[in-house]
């Protein structure tokens, strides 16, 4: 097999992992992500049978520590309140595929090159968002490539169409702008730290012009995109000498290229903006805050007046306030909002537990992977914003970091320069 199609089937893997789909001959309750959780496992069988052993490592145990607990508690909650909604409850299992999955993803990766880094991930994950947004286009614009799309994958289209939006295979709504403002930020942080990206421009062009593609077209799929490219920018500002008084020489190409490409994407945009009815809409969509402040002097969406009049619901009663209600499943309470649907599920003290997961992903590869700390402080911050909007998690993306082979890791790039 040649080296392009090994890189082309790792790409498929990491889109069927950040963008589960079902597809349409198979049970709707079998996506791409238990296929690769189902090949994790043998994977990892396969390594152990090679190897006589598997190494955990003390970080995931206690990971697992925390979810145990977090699930034990959801359990609590819906048989306290006698609701049987085991939504949460069943999140062990749910870590637990994911970390399937991202063992299969990180293993072919490294199979394919030798090993698997923070920036060959990012490199990925940028051509699966990128691929993801033109895919999205295509779909919107060509009938014949939508129906071919429709009639092969089963991503809930439905809905997705019946409210006007955008959509990728698999990526749509809230799940899609939450990987592509990931995935900007990762990029951020590469385009920043890494010097072997630095030192090559047709490096930083390929991926500055999958970043605005992302943040442009991602937007336009689901708003939540933006704010990862808010917290992009502002890592871009803290860490590229932008308001520093001598820059140094290894950012002068990058902002050489990243201004140039602003002005492009700028001058494009407006044209299309006047000459193409359905960017038009899109684009007004993706960006309606702005556009509102422009035009009216405010800073507003739709979504954020409804989030702010209808969606902020809090427990009536102390039980509720520190065991929950044990409902979370069928929109049960009538809000999006991740901070109202944990603690309305299992109170003040599930919710705890689950923001104390994240606390401590976040320290565990701070810590590891030193030069890349303030990503992970971002990412940290992160998880609290979006949990204004709705309620999930980026678990998805540590279970990756947790797979990674930390000894080949180091032998290409390293925890300092990778």
């Amino acid at each position: 097999m040649s080296r392009f199609l090994k890189q082309l089937m790792t790409g498929i893997a990491l889109s069927f992992y950040l963008f589960p789909i079902a597809f349409t001959f198979l049970p709707s309750t079998i996506n791409t992500k238990m296929m690769l959780a189902v090949l994790g496992v043998i994977l990892l069988v396969f390594n152990w049978l090679n190897e006589n052993k598997i190494i955990l490592s003390k970080e995931l145990l206690g990971a697992t520590g925390i979810v145990t607990l977090f699930s034990i508690i959801c359990y609590f909650s819906a048989d306290y309140n006698n609701t049987a909604d085991y939504s949460y409850a069943n999140y062990f299992t749910t870590f637990f595929v994911w970390l399937g999955a991202a063992y299969a993803v990180c293993t072919i990766m490294g199979k394919v090159h030798g090993y698997c880094n923070l920036r060959l991930l990012t490199f990925y994950a940028v051509g699966v968002c990128f691929i993801q947004c033109v895919a999205a286009i295509m779909i919107d614009r060509i009938p014949e490539f939508q129906h071919l799309v429709d009639s092969v994958v089963n991503q809930g289209q439905d809905f997705v169409l019946s409210v006007g939006r955008l959509y990728g295979i698999g990526a749509s709504l809230d799940t899609a702008g939450i990987r592509f403002a990931i995935v900007l930020l990762m990029t951020a942080a590469v385009l920043s730290k890494d010097k072997q990206v630095l030192s090559s421009k047709k490096t930083i062009f390929i991926l500055l012009i999958a970043f605005f593609t992302i943040a442009i077209i991602g937007d336009m799929i689901a708003r939540t995109t933006s704010v990862g490219l808010v917290m992009a920018i502002i890592y871009f500002i803290l860490n590229t000498d932008i308001f520093r008084l001598v820059m140094r020489r290894k950012y002068l190409t990058f902002h050489a290229i990243f201004g140039l490409m602003l002005l492009v994407v700028v001058a494009i945009s407006a044209y299309l903006y006047n000459t193409d009815k359905n960017f038009h809409t899109d684009i007004r969509f993706a960006f309606e805050g702005f556009f509102n402040w422009v035009e009216y002097g405010e800073f507003r969406t739709s979504s954020t007046d409804k989030l702010n009049t209808v969606m902020w619901i809090w427990p009536k009663d102390l039980k509720t306030w520190i065991i929950g209600s044990g409902r979370f499943g069928l929109f049960a309470f009538s809000s999006d909002i991740g901070y109202c649907r944990f603690i309305l599920y299992c109170g003040l003290t599930g919710f705890s537990v689950f923001a104390s997961l994240f606390v401590y992903n976040a320290t565990v590869f701070a810590i590891r992977y030193k030069m890349y700390r303030d990503l992970f402080i971002f990412l940290l911050a992160y998880t609290f914003i979006v949990w204004i909007k709705v309620s999930t998690d980026i678990f998805f993306l540590y279970a990756l970091f947790y797979c990674m082979d930390d000894e080949k890791y180091k032998k290409n790039g390293g925890r300092k320069t990778a």
